[in-house]
């Protein structure tokens, strides 16, 4: 068994977010968790803790990308707990139910909750136990969470500002995909001292809209949009045509949590109406990116900022 140092707190991953942990390791002074993870040959996993723990400080990291991984998280979460740690941080970079964060119609399964309080019932460690959650596509998700495990919303500003500002240039204009994401947008305006765009859609019948105003003019200006998350990247290509036809001139994209399922990527690199893609490394998707058009930023510094 590894000599481990007690005073170091220790950090360990679920296999989907090993290459994040690689990148903590770098910044922060963690000690790296060992694990044995392999699987049965009917599909079961097995999983063992080869580091010793007890009275240990221990932090985990892991998405809830798929509901694999999501119960990865949780069954490693409470065998930390149950083999004695002092202190449990769940990190998940990406939160993979904010879709079904509320209930449209009658009978629908509200996920986020129900996954939430999953990651609730997870034992509490001696010092209690903290999640940090990131840029959530809906801010009420963090309050689904409750008992012993005590939420932490973790803004990615920060990593937005500074791309915007990299990109944007003097004269730019930071735009939303929609009046959803206007309030929040409209924040990130006015902490670079810049003008906030975003378009007016009037609803025709089912799930057919029109644009029916920009509340903004982009007229020869630089449009640089931002939404949370992209998934496949339809609403950013309806947006970024819209800002086009009001005569905005070059259009970059930031998004916090970089999908890209459906070939996201190349349906908005073949659109040829955005100059780049700006994302994080929230998600194990971008860990396959392979194109220039793409920049991956890191949330490794904000993460060990925030722990």
């Amino acid at each position: 068994m590894p000599i481990n140092n007690p005073m170091k707190r220790i950090l360990f991953a679920i296999k989907d977010y090993e290459y994040l942990a690689q990148k903590l390791i770098a910044c922060a002074d963690f000690e790296k968790g060992e694990l044995e993870v392999s699987h049965f040959t009917d599909g079961e996993r097995y999983q063992r803790i080869i580091s010793g723990i007890e009275n240990r400080d221990v932090i985990l990291i892991g998405g809830t990308v798929t509901d694999e991984a999501t119960l990865e998280l949780y069954d490693l979460a409470s065998s930390l707990v149950s083999y004695g740690a002092n202190s449990l941080t769940l990190v998940i970079p990406y939160f993979g139910y904010s879709t079904m964060e509320r209930a449209v119609l009658s009978g629908e399964i509200v996920t986020a909750k129900t996954r939430a309080r999953l990651l609730s019932s997870i034992p509490k460690s001696n010092r209690g136990n903290k999640v940090l959650l990131f840029d959530l596509h809906s801010e009420g998700i963090q309050y689904y969470f409750e008992h012993d495990l005590y939420p932490v919303h973790v803004y990615c500003k920060n990593i937005v500002i500074e791309a915007a500002r990299q990109y944007g240039g003097d004269n730019f204009v930071m735009a939303s995909t929609d009046a959803g994401r206007a309030k929040w947008v409209e924040s990130l305006a006015n902490d670079l001292g810049v003008n906030a765009a975003f378009i007016l859609k009037r609803r025709l019948k089912g799930d057919h809209t029109e644009v029916s105003a920009i509340n903004a003019d982009v007229a020869g200006k630089t449009v640089i949009i931002y939404d949370d998350m992209i998934r496949s990247g339809g609403s950013i290509i309806n947006a970024a045509k819209t800002y086009k036809e009001a005569g905005a001139g070059d259009i970059y994209v930031i998004t916090t949590h970089g999908l890209f399922v459906n070939d996201g990527i190349k349906k908005l690199k073949d659109s040829r109406l955005i100059k780049k893609l700006i994302c994080t490394d929230s998600h194990v998707n971008t860990q396959f990116i392979d194109d220039d058009f793409v920049v991956v930023k890191s949330l490794a510094k904000l993460i060990c900022e925030a722990i």
